[in-house]
């Protein structure tokens, strides 16, 4: 929704800019902070349904909801009043601001600047670390074999952004502050635990007592009646 508004905004209003000019009223026009200023004016940070950590933690007002809370606005008056609607709420919203929103998409300003001094996209290499109980992200940009600057941040985003903003000023991008060094954290002593007894295996139990051999019933001899026994084949007394 956002980009056909931008997009129609700009060829109505912006027909002889440059590709670059373009390239920054539109990043400036949906960035954001734009975005947030905007929720900011309808209070729509008190009417978000938040979990009890994120609302305690300061939800209500962070950038990225209130952003993502005005471009739902923007959807439903599109759905209930059409495109027309939109696109005059939006710029009548826009056209409001007190001052204009600064515009922190170094990326898309990199973007540019690769593209015309090197004829490259640049490309974000990203990893994510865990650093005590948080997660950081480092980035490094690329535009061909060497890299162009590198970033880190508690997001992919913010990390992949420092990363453009320190690119754009290797590159000597004038337009580009410096950025606020961050205090280093200082590493915790890890305690080393004391080596503890090892536990040896049990040894197997072989037994050597032998086995019983198993017994067999002695034969049972005739009982003798008390008579002298006779011969088998005669019948005849054995003396």
């Amino acid at each position: 929704m956002l980009q056909l508004i931008t997009a129609e905004y700009l060829y109505k209003h912006h027909p002889g800019a440059t590709e670059g000019e373009l390239t920054q009223t539109r990043s400036a026009m949906v960035n954001t902070n734009t975005l947030a200023q905007m929720a900011e004016q309808l209070d729509l940070g008190s009417y978000l349904y938040l979990g009890k950590g994120i609302a305690k933690g300061g939800g209500r007002n962070l950038k990225s909801l209130l952003a993502n809370a005005f471009e739902a606005v923007l959807g439903a008056v599109f759905l209930d009043a059409g495109y027309d609607a939109a696109y005059h709420y939006y710029l009548n919203r826009y056209r409001s601001l007190p001052t204009p929103a600064q515009d922190e998409n170094f990326k898309g300003r990199l973007q540019q600047v690769a593209q015309e001094r090197f004829g490259q996209t640049p490309f974000y290499d990203s990893e994510g670390a865990r650093v005590g109980n948080q997660r950081e992200y480092t980035s490094v940009v690329f535009a061909g074999a060497e890299p162009l600057g590198t970033g880190h941040g508690a997001t992919k985003q913010e990390a992949e952004q420092e990363a453009a903003r320190a690119a754009l000023q290797s590159l000597g991008d004038g337009a580009v502050a410096p950025a606020t060094p961050k205090a280093a954290r200082t590493p915790r002593p890890r305690k080393r635990r004391a080596p503890g007894p090892r536990s040896t295996p049990p040894a197997e139990i072989v037994s050597i007592v032998p086995e019983p051999e198993p017994q067999t019933e002695p034969a049972r001899e005739p009982e003798s009646s008390g008579e002298p026994g006779r011969s088998r084949q005669f019948g005849e007394p054995i003396e």
